[in-house]
């Protein structure tokens, strides 16, 4: 139980009905889960409004009603009325305040931008605790917390929830959290209640714009700087053409980091390296930091989240070695995660599912020396048709061989979607083959491996199913490939 007075001190809000001398139960956002003595916050969803279900959770025991609008109650109703500006808002803080503002506990570091916060949060958690400090993470495939992973339905939780997660660190000895900070997330107010030690810019790209996202470019490229206004020190990378935007009004100090001279953490002579099928890149760092330094991870953009990472440590004073070390070890589930099939040719799985992501990769993995450059990939039934055309059209110009398959088929059928990718494959002169089984694609990629070849699974990455007509069935791209090789080898 908690005070009511307590949970709102750090709120503007006025009292319209009852008093602020209550003792809370719980705090509750889902109309399901209302249980005696609660607070309920009335949330606007986009298909459903908390405010509505008022009258519902006053008669299921609900003590605290958190509104931004005028609902319908009993007059009679022995229940306080707390109007806020807007409830995503007010949740973030209350939960804090539920939670013992948990997060005052822990160095807070959160990431932002279109790619590389997935890999980057990795990276920087693999460093940090080289050098000894617990690290918890939040983000796009998990939450880590001491030795318990959860698979994570949002990029960042809920605010309820992410104040959770916070509390469960501390419980478990964490000292630091590292997590990605969706433009979403921004937008919704989940990351509020907390002013973050480090708010990091990796990038930014059209990307998340349409129905319940984001209404334009320009409203993206705001909701990603409102994370400088909520943090103590700015990290961002001066090469990205938006930087400047990204962090206009912001209320922190700010450094750089990049590839070009005008950042403050530089990294130069950039030499891409194959061992034994294994891509990375070896590269300096100057400036802020001066060190050599290599990533097990192939292309420039590894060199970025690598730079991401360094710029972040060289706050916690970790020491070279320490780095140098952490960089070599990282790997991150389905983020050009290298499978070893071979001394001949490179396997890599990736989660690449839309054009520009895949257009990226290829482009990257082109600067390697290589004999041919095979991708395998599919596209998710019931989406866009246009992207099933854009990602055929890139893997045609850029891949020598493209070997098209299943994805998520979910109410369509995965011959229909195939084809759809084969018109945009048809608009170039790339090769390709059509293999509905995803195992079989993967088969016959192995089977046809030449010396030197790149092959690159897409569009699943750290996703362990596939969705089949509403049913979400076990299938993992890393368990079809070691069956593969475990065939070819019996």
């Amino acid at each position: 139980m908690k005070e009511l007075r307590t949970l709102l001190e750090d709120l503007e809000f006025t009292c319209e009905k009852g008093g602020l001398d209550r003792k809370v139960s719980a705090v509750v956002y889902d109309s399901r889960k209302v249980q005696e003595g609660c607070l309920f916050l009335c949330i606007e969803g986009a298909n459903f409004d908390g405010h509505t279900a008022a009258a519902e959770v006053v008669s299921g025991g609900a003590g605290v009603l958190v509104v931004s609008k005028e609902v319908e109650i009993p007059e009679s109703a022995d229940v306080t009325v707390i109007r806020v500006e807007n409830t995503r808002y007010a949740m973030a803080f209350i939960a804090a305040a539920w939670f013992d503002h948990p997060a005052e506990k822990l160095t807070t570091i959160g990431i932002t931008g279109t790619k590389g916060k997935t890999t980057t949060t990795y990276l920087v958690k693999s460093i940090l605790e080289n050098a000894g400090r617990k690290v918890g993470l939040v983000g796009t495939i998990e939450v880590i917390i001491g030795e318990e992973h959860m698979h994570a339905v949002n990029t960042t939780p809920e605010s309820y929830v992410l104040q959770e997660d916070f509390a469960r660190m501390v419980e478990a000895g964490c000292d630091t959290v590292v997590m990605e900070v969706s433009s979403q997330a921004l937008k919704l107010h989940r990351s509020q209640g907390f002013v973050f030690d480090f708010g990091i810019f990796t990038n930014l790209e059209p990307d998340h714009i349409g129905p319940n996202e984001h209404d334009s470019f320009e409203d993206y490229l705001h909701c990603k700087g409102l994370l400088f206004k909520q943090c103590k020190v700015g990290i961002v990378n001066c090469d990205d053409e938006h930087w400047q935007k990204v962090v206009e009004g912001h209320t922190c100090s700010l450094e750089t980091y990049g590839l070009s001279d005008r950042a403050d953490l530089k990294a130069e002579h950039l030499v891409f390296t194959n061992r034994q099928g294994h891509l990375g890149v070896k590269f300096d760092v100057r400036g802020l930091m001066n060190m050599e330094a290599e990533i097990a991870m192939p292309g420039r953009f590894s060199v970025y989240n690598a730079m991401t990472a360094i710029a972040i440590c060289r706050h916690f004073n970790v020491s070279v070695a320490d780095i140098q070390k952490a960089l070599l070890a990282a790997k991150v589930r389905g983020r050009i995660e290298m499978v070893k099939v071979s001394d001949d040719f490179t396997l890599m799985i990736d989660y690449a599912h839309n054009a520009m992501a895949l257009q990226s990769l290829l482009t990257t993995l082109k600067e390697y020396e290589h004999g041919r450059l095979v991708c395998i990939f599919g596209c998710g039934g019931n989406r866009s048709r246009d992207r099933r055309f854009e990602m055929g059209e890139v893997s045609g110009r850029l891949a020598d061989f493209t070997i098209i398959t299943s994805d998520n088929p979910r109410f369509e059928e995965p011959e229909a979607i195939i084809a759809d990718i084969v018109t945009g494959i048809s608009r170039t002169e790339g090769a390709y083959e059509a293999i509905p089984d995803r195992k079989e694609a993967i088969a016959y990629a192995i089977a046809h491996g030449q010396p030197g070849d790149i092959i690159v699974l897409a569009g699943k990455g750290h996703e362990d199913y596939q969705e089949i007509r509403g049913v979400k069935y076990h299938m993992d791209d890393r368990e079809l490939v070691l069956e593969v090789v475990e065939g070819i080898r019996q």
